[in-house]
């Protein structure tokens, strides 16, 4: 299927336009056709897929799993679901308050806050595409277990009080008969419509992302980041947390600027640093849980995220 993507960049960038095979600029443009129409392809057929299948899990359902379980196994659950949710902290927050208002306590909402953001089974798949599975095995993991440790520690610590009252005070309704099942063209219908308003949301941020990764791709020479930004460099993995701060994407935004990164020689544990601070610790993503979270817990839920991508920034870099 990449041939196919690949074909149509050669015959719209070399043919119809006629550019020389031999210029950045070409190279550039190469990329982001080729990028572009791949991203959006895979975007769109799998959060319809995963749309549909989602059609069968109603919030009660949710609810119902995650009231009762012991610990493990609700921050288990709570971290999947997180990972399975559309994209951003502004679909996860209505979750969020559902869940504290029906009583699931909260270290494993928190874990499924934490890890919604940064997980997705949409952003694996891209990850797993440009960039290899074993790198998107790890992304997923580390991103499951950072949700997972940060609510049990939050749990641990008592700070229900650091969440803003009104959330507290929501009542959720008894769960009540679920009536007629929608058919199958309903459920379908739903899908689409949700993968249309997350399509509106994206794509701005998609085509952002790979004309940044179109540029590094062109223009910046990989002996440039393999010298500045290496494994050699001890602040490497700091600093590309610090950088992810006043950028915002989601998952699949920088998927192309990791691809690119990665191929011009930036270390596997700083690339996945900047990666998880993009979309989980961006200022606006800040702006969106503070309708939630006090300062306080905003403050040490940053501080959590950034300990964690630092240290699996450095462990990776080791490691490979």
């Amino acid at each position: 299927m990449a041939d196919t993507f690949i074909m149509l960049a050669d015959w719209l960038v070399y043919g119809l336009l006629g550019l020389d095979r031999q210029t950045h600029f070409a190279g550039v443009a190469h990329f982001f056709v080729e990028d572009t129409a791949k991203i959006f392809f895979l975007l769109t057929t799998l959060m319809l897929l995963a749309g549909f299948i989602r059609s069968w899990i109603s919030p009660e359902k949710v609810r119902h799993w995650l009231q009762g379980k012991p610990k493990g196994l609700a921050y288990f659950l709570a971290v999947t679901l997180g990972a399975i949710t559309p994209f951003c902290s502004c679909s996860s927050i209505p979750l969020f308050i559902s869940f504290l208002g029906s009583g699931i306590p909260f270290g494993v909402t928190m874990a499924f806050l934490i890890t919604s953001p940064m997980v997705s089974e949409v952003g694996a798949v891209l990850f797993g595409e440009a960039i290899g599975w074993h790198f998107t095995l790890a992304y997923v993991g580390i991103g499951m277990a950072t949700g997972m440790v940060g609510g049990a520690l939050i749990d641990r610590m008592k700070l229900e009080k650091w969440v803003e009252p009104f959330v507290i005070r929501v009542n959720v309704p008894v769960d009540g008969a679920e009536g007629t099942k929608p058919a199958i063209r309903k459920r379908f219908d739903r899908a689409w419509n949700e993968t249309r308003d997350i399509l509106k949301r994206v794509w701005p941020y998609v085509l952002i992302g790979v004309g940044i990764g179109a540029v590094i791709h062109g223009y910046v020479p990989q002996e440039w980041i393999a010298g500045n930004l290496g494994a050699d460099n001890l602040l490497a993995v700091p600093l590309a947390v610090i950088a992810a701060v006043p950028l915002y994407s989601n998952v699949t935004g920088v998927v192309p600027v990791a691809e690119v990164l990665v191929d011009k020689g930036l270390p596997v544990g700083t690339t996945l640093a900047f990666v998880m601070s993009t979309v989980a610790i961006s200022l606006p993503e800040l702006v969106i849980l503070r309708k939630v979270l006090k300062l306080e817990m905003l403050a040490l839920f940053v501080a959590w995220l950034v300990v964690a991508f630092i240290v699996t920034g450095y462990v990776f870099n080791a490691l490979f």
